[in-house]
């Protein structure tokens, strides 16, 4: 394509996973261009620095990106590969996604030490996640549960499961998958138990609005339905202006032109839990998103959620 850059610089986080996503959409680009030539930069966030702390304890939003787009802003990077999970609903106004790539299985996956799911994991069985979300669909399936703080890279957390030092382990699928740790996985959790997190499964792409070239020859990664869906998530989080440390989560699924959005918001300990659903046109995402917000912050979510924010600080 006229105008593509001959060199590509990619800022990405340092972890196994991270990398394996930066690598992923370098092939992609260097196929799609030949003679293009990328290079990765490993970019440490705040995210990556504290991992004494509770996710929800650090505060702020954007603890994985944050970094990640000063590089950018200062063009040290060309461009940058997300989690979309990771990423803030509001950007620098110099950049934006350009990209967001297919998604791969959004679910949540379980991870027991002797290969029990869920439903038959002892009483009081300890489960890690560094996930609100995940601990409060979790408590609200099973009470009798003791969630326990996990951070630190995937296999840094399988490792915890292996040498027992917790009963099991709460993951996204789409991790493990991609690092080819699939066999690892004892259940997918389905939606009805443990809804994703917002974007779950599919990478953003970031880069700066004014590079016209390689906003062009970014979109050869953008998939447009997982686009739909991911943007109808997104809407939802920012209209209840929330990050990814506080128990919200939804997930978007296409069927033809339709689109079908089911929204939760919940306490830290599973009791309350608000769910609602709602459908339409695709091209009515953003609105759906928004809308089924305000119906779940009009049944008590703004309430669970001043809760949640006034134990966080």
């Amino acid at each position: 394509m006229a105008g593509t850059p001959s060199r590509l610089t990619i800022g990405t986080r340092g972890s196994l996973l991270a990398r394996w996503q930066a690598d992923w959409v370098k092939g992609r680009l260097e196929a799609a261009y030949p003679g293009l030539r990328v290079a990765l930069t490993i970019i440490k966030t705040t995210g990556d620095k504290i991992l004494d702390v509770p996710l929800a304890k650090v505060g702020g939003k954007g603890l994985f990106v944050k970094e990640i787009e000063e590089a950018l802003l200062a063009g040290a990077v060309d461009l940058a590969v997300h989690s979309m999970k990771d990423v803030p609903t509001a950007l620098p106004a110099a950049l934006h996604l350009t990209a967001v790539t297919r998604r791969e299985e959004p679910y949540d996956a379980l991870i027991s030490r002797d290969r029990l799911p869920l439903a038959k994991l002892p009483p009081g069985a300890t489960v890690g996640t560094s996930s609100l979300r995940r601990q409060s669909q979790l408590l609200a399936y099973r009470s009798d549960l003791k969630i326990v703080g996990l951070r630190g890279n995937l296999d840094t957390r399988l490792q915890r499961v292996r040498e027992g030092a917790m009963d099991a382990i709460v993951l996204a699928a789409a991790g493990l998958r991609r690092l080819g740790w699939g066999a690892e996985i004892t259940e997918v959790l389905p939606a009805t138990i443990c809804l994703p997190a917002i974007g779950q499964g599919a990478l953003g792409i970031e880069c700066r609005r004014d590079d016209a070239g390689l906003n062009r020859a970014l979109r050869v990664l953008d998939d447009p339905d997982t686009r739909a869906c991911v943007e109808a998530e997104r809407a939802f989080l920012d209209r209840l202006e929330g990050g990814c440390q506080v128990p919200i989560a939804a997930h978007a699924t296409l069927n033809g032109d339709r689109l079908t959005l089911t929204g939760l918001i919940a306490g830290v300990h599973g009791d309350p839990v608000l769910r609602d659903e709602a459908a339409g046109p695709r091209g009515e995402g953003l609105l759906m998103g928004r809308a089924l917000a305000e119906r779940l912050l009009a049944r008590g979510g703004d309430a669970i959620l001043r809760a949640v924010y006034a134990d966080q600080g």
